[in-house]
């Protein structure tokens, strides 16, 4: 083995745990805001009111939605080492910088901008490793790193329990940001770049521009996956009204039907439990009967087990029904990711990726919009499972009019998809 092969075999062994540890922030993200924002409320800090309070929660997601767009796009023209390690680094900065915000408005500009640099994270973590995955094995390499997702969100949880109370709300944006001082320095030693993306732009000898960017946006549309490019955002928009507006609002809505808060609060800890264990299987069954066929029997899963919460249910059966149907839900959407980083051939691999997360950004947003419209509304329990079921039941369909992942396509010598059927040998 020469010493370039033996330094490649052993960056592709830090690929996973580094991005992993990317992804955790994603789920750091996730759940900051809701640990220090009854803090911030309660200290009128900068004179907040629930409404501008919403604004600096939303603002960060859409910051995330055009960071999500624009980087998968990028990392497809300057590689996704570069792009991870300035993601990474972006976020933590501006994250730190949220703990010394003068005002509301400074505070959510650097969310707004936080952001920017979180949305690429997930994107260029799942090509990553999608390309570096072994032979077929990549729908449960993408399954594994989303694990780091809700490890992110029980770990910030944890740790709001323990800083907030005696050294106040400040302390979990450094906290949060704190993690880059280990990861960027790892990330710039060990993190290699992907062969897929060396061979895919070996030939290119001019400079990344905007044209060539356009290019790639416009390449999802081409060679028969326009259809698909359609079909994977409108599942990741859909699935993302599912996993934020559950996350948001699962609590209410049980109280709502008559449950203690503690018990919501029970069945919001059983839900994430039931992502973690449905991320853990779903991607093993991805790669053994098909990641098309298992995407679509997730999302279906979770439309029955979403409308069967409208039923009232003795306390086991209710728990075991929310465990399953966070075992459905999540999974479901990161299979979306897996179909994706298998559907683009590696030219357009990351652009896909990140237009798809980008466009499901924007169900982030409307998902905590839709539940909190119902439960003012009145008819949240049931109409809100009847709605999030059949949320999940259109997901199913639209994955369903996606073409297959195209491997079966005939490759010219040379080719990006043949050079990634080699790094998958290689790696085997």
């Amino acid at each position: 083995m020469s010493a370039a092969e033996t330094l490649n075999r052993t960056g592709a062994q830090w690929v996973l745990p580094l991005c992993w540890a990317a992804v955790l922030l994603d789920g750091f993200d996730l759940v900051v805001l809701g640990s220090v924002l009854p803090v911030m409320l309660d200290e009128s800090v900068w004179g907040l009111t629930p409404a501008s309070a919403s604004f600096a929660s939303t603002i960060g997601l859409v910051g995330m939605m055009i960071g999500a767009l624009v980087t998968g796009t990028i990392t497809d023209l300057i590689g996704r080492r570069k792009v991870l390690i300035l993601a990474v680094s972006s976020f933590s900065v501006f994250t730190a910088l949220c703990a010394v915000a003068p005002s509301v408005f400074v505070f959510g500009l650097l969310r707004f901008l936080a952001g920017l640099g979180l949305g690429g994270c997930l994107p260029t973590s799942i090509t990553l490793v999608t390309e570096y995955a072994r032979g077929s094995k990549s729908s449960s390499a993408t399954t594994t790193i989303m694990t780091g997702y809700h490890v992110g969100a029980v770990l910030t949880a944890l740790l709001g329990l323990v800083l907030i109370s005696p050294l106040g709300w400040r302390s979990m944006f450094i906290a949060g940001a704190a993690p880059a001082l280990v990861l960027v320095p790892l990330m710039m030693r060990y993190l290699p770049e992907s062969q897929s993306f060396r061979a895919a732009t070996s030939s290119a000898s001019a400079e990344p521009s905007a044209s060539s960017a356009r290019e790639n946006i416009a390449m999802l549309f081409r060679g028969g996956m326009a259809r698909s490019t359609v079909a994977f955002w409108v599942a990741s928009f859909l699935g993302l009204i599912l996993v934020y507006g559950l996350n948001t609002w699962l609590p209410e809505i049980m109280r709502e039907a008559g449950y203690p808060l503690g018990a919501s609060l029970g069945l919001l800890l059983t839900l994430n439990a039931g992502g973690v264990l449905g991320l853990i299987v779903a991607g093993r069954v991805a790669d053994r009967t098909g990641v098309k066929r298992s995407t679509v029997l997730w999302f279906v899963g979770a439309a029955v087990l979403l409308t069967l919460l409208s039923i009232r249910l003795p306390a086991v059966g209710l728990y075991a029904a929310v465990l399953f149907a966070g075992f459905f839900v999540f999974s479901a959407q990161v299979l979306v990711y897996a179909y994706v980083g298998r559907a683009y051939p590696a030219a357009t691999r990351a652009t896909g990726l990140g237009w798809t997360t980008g466009v499901g950004r924007i169900g982030a947003i409307s998902g905590p919009l839709l539940g909190g419209v119902l439960l003012t509304m009145g008819i949240a329990y049931p109409w809100g499972f009847y709605a999030f079921g059949a949320i999940g039941a259109l997901a199913a369909v639209a994955i369903a009019a996606a073409a297959r992942p195209s491997a079966q396509r005939a490759a010219p010598a040379g080719s990006a998809e043949q050079s990634d059927a080699a790094l998958q040998e290689s790696s085997r």
